[in-house]
């Protein structure tokens, strides 16, 4: 399971594409998208922001993890 979610599937449905549709445009198969919007697999850095470019947002648009870190940076000694 993921720890990665993401709205893929909303933005997708939103400008009116499908699974292959949306696979094709970004040179990967329809499998891949499936797995992503169903929170099974984590996409490459790569293909992460070529999501976010095809639909002109920010990665934080397509993508929210869920990694459930306490600390930030500024908190470590």
């Amino acid at each position: 399971m993921s720890i990665v979610k993401n709205s893929l599937k909303q933005l997708r449905e939103r400008h009116g594409l499908s699974q292959r549709a949306l696979a094709a445009q970004l040179e990967v198969t329809r499998q891949t998208i499936n797995a992503i919007e169903g929170d099974r697999y984590d996409p490459s850095a790569e293909l992460v922001f070529k999501l976010a470019h095809f639909f002109e947002c920010s990665v934080e648009d397509v993508f929210h993890p869920d990694v459930g870190l306490d600390t930030t940076v500024s908190e470590v000694d």
